[in-house]
């Protein structure tokens, strides 16, 4: 079980110096570094992301390194990720993109953003203090919309000669988001055609979604769960849905359906089952209340290399976030499939 971050995101901001690894709201095993980026295109002061690092002083030598990409309405606070990787041999860092988490500034709109590859700046400056620090090849992991993001970052860096040229082996999709989930006809080109004019025009329009808190209260130890997290970087009924930002998605997943190449060999971790619930029941601990499993089965061949997606049983939507045994079975199929990357010829960076 992870340890609470923080009462309130204005307080865990970071206040160091940029540029230089400081504490961070995690512990003593773990470092921050903040990365400045200059003016925020869509117009919200200066823009910062965050590179957390994990530490511990009994880390083994490591053989590889992962770079941990999280989802929406996320960051990155799950420590028993990191503990497992380490163990396996990996120098283990997250990244809190901008707006996001520990990245968030006051007056910011979090996660908002009107186009995915803004996020191209801190994923390659985060894989160039990596590969600089540790001269390792680079395991992507991504969750959810970071899973969205990171594919089509892996895609758009073939034009720089892939992702192989840059030290990256391997691809880890834990319940990636490639589709617009609930009736069809939110997906039809004219919902399509509309959503993208009212997100060009009128970016900031908050879409009338309502507020479901079963997937938080799933997770958080203050409702059902057994976690704990920061509840102002991650909401129990997630942050509020922009026109901008989900246009901004959509015509990423469109982008996924047109066939991507990412260069690199990938696994897909999901639920082997969806279950969309208003409320919080005992079956929100048993499926993905988030994500429609057969999109993400669906889409995830169009990576455009070898791709093996793996359905575990009972788990929720962050397939390691799910009770004990089907998170155990999670992290089985991780290491399987890391142990046949480590010696494939398909996977040399």
């Amino acid at each position: 079980m992870t340890s609470d971050t923080s009462s309130t995101a204005a307080s865990s901001a970071p206040t160091q110096a940029t540029g230089a690894w400081q504490p961070d709201v995690l512990g003593p095993d773990y470092q921050q570094r903040t990365l400045p980026l200059g003016p925020d295109p869509d117009g919200e002061g200066d823009a910062f992301a965050t590179l957390v690092r994990y530490t511990p002083g009994d880390q083994p030598v490591a053989t590889s390194a992962v770079l941990f990409v999280h989802g929406f309405t996320d960051y990155f606070f799950q420590e028993h990720l990191s503990e497992h990787l380490a163990a396996q041999g990996f120098a283990f860092y997250a990244l809190d993109l901008r707006k996001c988490g520990r990245s968030t500034r006051a007056g910011q709109t979090p996660h908002f953003v009107t186009d995915l590859a803004l996020y191209d700046v801190e994923l390659n400056r985060s894989l160039r203090i990596i590969r600089e620090e540790t001269g390792l090849p680079v395991l992507v992991m991504g969750h959810s919309t970071g899973g969205l993001v990171t594919s089509l970052w892996l895609n758009r860096l073939q034009a720089t000669g892939g992702a192989r040229a840059q030290g990256i082996t391997g691809l880890v999709l834990n319940s990636p988001w490639f589709d617009l989930q609930g009736p069809s006809y939110y997906r039809n080109p004219l919902s399509t055609a509309l959503l993208q004019g009212i997100g060009r025009l009128s970016a900031m329009a908050q879409l009338p979604l309502g507020k479901i808190s079963t997937y938080g209260d799933s997770l958080h130890r203050t409702a059902s769960g057994e976690w704990d997290y920061n509840l102002d970087w991650k909401p129990l009924t997630g942050f509020p849905i922009h026109a901008g930002w989900l246009r901004a998605i959509r015509r990423g997943h469109l982008r996924v359906h047109r066939g991507l190449d990412i260069g690199v060999p990938a696994l897909v971790l999901r639920s082997k089952l969806t279950r969309f619930m208003s409320k919080y029941g005992p079956a929100a601990d048993v499926a993905d209340v988030v994500l429609d499993v057969k999109q993400i089965q669906r889409w995830s061949g169009c990576l455009g290399e070898r791709t093996n997606i793996v359905p575990i049983e009972g788990a929720r939507h962050d397939v390691f976030l799910s009770s004990e045994k089907p998170r155990t079975q999670a992290f089985k199929e991780l290491d399987s499939w890391l142990e046949w990357l480590a010696t494939s010829p398909e996977a040399g960076a």
